[in-house]
């Protein structure tokens, strides 16, 4: 399991994630304070507070995926 910090700036960010998130065989979620969303939920991530660091903590492990955290990683 793997925990990552990332910033989703825009809604072709949030497509572009819960894309990548979807195709994973594994649970991945999304979360800030106690507001925990499936990754894979487009509706799920839209409704979080974007303007937040959000972490991302995934229960498997994904060379793709891995690319797309760090594009949007938090530095």
């Amino acid at each position: 399991m793997c925990q990552k910090q990332i910033k989703l700036n825009a809604t072709e960010d949030v497509k572009e994630f819960v894309k990548a998130a979807g195709k994973c065989d594994f649970d991945i979620d999304i979360f800030y304070n106690r507001i925990i969303i499936d990754a894979k939920s487009i509706l799920g991530v839209l409704s979080m507070d974007l303007t937040r660091v959000l972490t991302v903590q995934c229960h498997g492990e994904s060379k793709e995926f891995n690319r797309t955290l760090q594009k949007f990683a938090v530095a």
